[in-house]
Formats: C-alpha cells, sequence, structure tokens
C-alpha cells in the first residue's frame, strides 16, 4: 500500500545519514555541493547585510575618500550640456547589452540547471556523486527538460500578461482612471480581487514546478520520455491520490521552511568568512586614501564577484544535508507508487548462495565372509 507524506520522512532521513556520514567522503560532500548550486536545491534563510554601515564619505577630506562618488571618473548630468545625448545614447545602449547578456546568461543556467535535476536525482539515488560521468548521460534527458522549462516560462509570462492586461485594460475602457473619486470603492475590490488571483496563479505556479523537479524528473529519467509523455504518466499517478500529494506539498513547505530557517543560522559562521575581509578591504582602502578610478572600480567589481561565489559554494557546503534530503525524501514518496523506482531504492537481496552437494558417505564395513567349515573326515 502506498506510505503517506509522514511516513517518508524517517526514510529520507537515514537515507541522508547513509549517504553522508556513515562514511564520510570529502569529496562527495564538495560536489554534492556544486550540484546543489546548479540544481537549485539550496534550502537556506536570506541573509540581510543591510545592517553593516561601511564609511561612504569621511568628512575630513571634503569629499574625497576612497568610497566617495565625487571621484568617480564620470559626472551626471555631463559637464558640457551638449554631449547630453550622446551619454544618454551611451546610458541607454549599456542597458540594452545587459538585458541581453542578461538573458543569454539566464537561459545558459536554466539548461545546466535541466541537466543537474537529473545529476543530482542519480547522486542521491545511486549514493555516488560523479559530476563529469552524470553530465554525459543525462544531458539528453536534461535537453528535454529544459525545453519544458522553456514552455512553462512563456506560458506563465503569457498568462501574467493577460492576468493584468485584461483586468487593466476592463479598467480603462471603463473610464474609471478618468475619475478614480467616484470609482474608487470598485477599485479596491478590483485590486482585491486581482491581488487574490496573483496569489493563486503564484501558488499553482509553485505546485507545477516542485512536481517537475520532485516527481516528472525520476519519470522522464527512468523511462526515457519526453516532457509531455512524462506529465502524462505523472499526472494519471496523482488523480487517484489527489489528498496523499496535496499532503506531500504541504509537509514539503513546512519542512522547507524548517530548514531555511536552520541552515540560514548554520549559514552564518561561513558568511563572516566573507563579510569580514570585505569589510577589512573596505576600511584598508579608506585608510590609505583610494579613490575611484578604472582600475579600483574594476578590483572592486573582481573582488567581489569572487567573494560572492565564495560565499553561495561555502552555503552550499552547509547545504548538503539538506541537498540530499528533500530529493530522497520525494522519492521515498513516489517509489511507493511507482515500482520501477522502488526497484532502484530497494533493490532485491542477492540469492544466497547454493550450498555444495553433501558428498555420500562411504559404505558401512562389511567383515569378509568366512571360509566354509571343512567336513570331518569319515
Amino acid at each position: 500500500m502506498p506510505v503517506s507524506a509522514v511516513d517518508c520522512v524517517q526514510p529520507a532521513l537515514q537515507h541522508a545519514r547513509e549517504q553522508l556520514f556513515t562514511r564520510f567522503r570529502w569529496g562527495q560532500w564538495s560536489r554534492l555541493a556544486l550540484v546543489g548550486i546548479l540544481a537549485a536545491e539550496l534550502h537556506v534563510g536570506g541573509c540581510n547585510f543591510n545592517g553593516l554601515n561601511f564609511p561612504i564619505n569621511n568628512p575630513r577630506r571634503s569629499g574625497q575618500g576612497f568610497l566617495s562618488f565625487s571621484s568617480l571618473p564620470f559626472t551626471w548630468p555631463p559637464p558640457n550640456p551638449t554631449h547630453l545625448s550622446e551619454h544618454i545614447g551611451q546610458f541607454i545602449g549599456l542597458i540594452v547589452v545587459g538585458i541581453f547578456a542578461f538573458i543569454v546568461l539566464g537561459f545558459v543556467f536554466l539548461y545546466i540547471n535541466s541537466v543537474f535535476r537529473f545529476i543530482l536525482f542519480d547522486s542521491v539515488l545511486r549514493r555516488q556523486c560523479s559530476i563529469s560521468d552524470g553530465w554525459q548521460r543525462w544531458r539528453r534527458a536534461g535537453g528535454r527538460f529544459f525545453l519544458w522549462q522553456i514552455v512553462f516560462l512563456i506560458a506563465t509570462w503569457l498568462f501574467l500578461l493577460i492576468l493584468i492586461g485584461v483586468p487593466l485594460g476592463l479598467m480603462l475602457a471603463a473610464g474609471w482612471a478618468t475619475d478614480l473619486k467616484e470609482h474608487i470603492g470598485r477599485i479596491i475590490v478590483g485590486v482585491i480581487l486581482f491581488i487574490g488571483l496573483i496569489l493563486v496563479f503564484t501558488l499553482i505556479t509553485a505546485v507545477f514546478q516542485v512536481l517537475a523537479r520532485d516527481f516528472l524528473v525520476p519519470i522522464m529519467a527512468l523511462e526515457n520520455l519526453d516532457f509531455a509523455d512524462g506529465w502524462h504518466r505523472l499526472l494519471a499517478m496523482i488523480r487517484p491520490e489527489k489528498g496523499r500529494y496535496a499532503i506531500y506539498l504541504l509537509l514539503k513547505l513546512v519542512l522547507s521552511i524548517a530548514a531555511a530557517i536552520l541552515f540560514g543560522i548554520v549559514s552564518l559562521v561561513p558568511a563572516l568568512f566573507v563579510v569580514v575581509p570585505a569589510a577589512v578591504a573596505v576600511v584598508v582602502g579608506h585608510t590609505a586614501g583610494l579613490e575611484w578610478n578604472v582600475t579600483t572600480i574594476s578590483l572592486a567589481i573582481i573582488f567581489g564577484t569572487v567573494l560572492l561565489f565564495l560565499l553561495i559554494y561555502l552555503i552550499a557546503l552547509v547545504c548538503v544535508p539538506a541537498t540530499v534530503f528533500f530529493p530522497a525524501y520525494a522519492m521515498y514518496f513516489l517509489a511507493s507508487r511507482y515500482p520501477i523506482l522502488d526497484a532502484l531504492l530497494h533493490p532485491a537481496p542477492p540469492p544466497a548462495p547454493e550450498l555444495p552437494p553433501v558428498p555420500e558417505s562411504p559404505p558401512a564395513f562389511e567383515a569378509p565372509p568366512l571360509p566354509p567349515t571343512a567336513e570331518p573326515i569319515g
């Protein structure tokens, strides 16, 4: 009988414990941290560093300190008004290039993320993480999952555009924007309904994303299906047990919140190893009287980027237990309903070795026959 979502928590914890702590392997731990980053499987709360106030200006230097914006190699507006259009064109050009680069990098990461979802699934299922072998093995399946993510992304934005555009168009067509005071009550009701629709839309989107990561990926991986056939297979499994899958989603939300709080607190320790060097560098530069120029800006960008990636990786190292637990939790819930996965999670024990044949016992000792007795001589 299929087990409930609650019953799967303990087996998933045991799975993570056996894979990570029974025989600790630093190489596997570090690879799982990288896989967790690229598969977007980091369960950690956000860290807010806005309370760290670094010295922005030194009044004793009249605005010429290290972080003084008056020492930047450009000013706005430009001193010469005739160059205003030229600066606006350069600014717009930089924005366009930045948006294009952001979109390209987003699609590249989305493809990498699609492949690493399968690598993470395989690493947890087999209790062994190999990135190079996993990439060669799962890149085709990841490409099919990438197509699903593209379709889902486009459909989400189109639906969101309709959800926002249609009410806004109806409001403008009805003339509500021309006389807000007259229609203030209707506008308030419309805004409340609109916020409710946005919340429902966000919830449905999150549910589909969780189902795709937790259940669609294993089905596509084990049966070599595309995303359409995989969804058909998954939905056929969900229909008879909608309530159990709803409880799974709710329990996973609770577990995710608990993990975010726990690992968010633990992640403060590695965060200090990144924040402290950055603060020291700022203080040293401020003391030395450095000014913003091309060199210092470039060094700040490079140094900040390196520290950012280092911070993400250190947090991922701390979150490796959660990176293993949550895929294992999904596997144990799905395995009781999916015999192919259940056979891999609970392989049949090897057959008992055949005992060697018992040698036949030697025949019992028989005494030689006695010679016939001699007849008496008559």
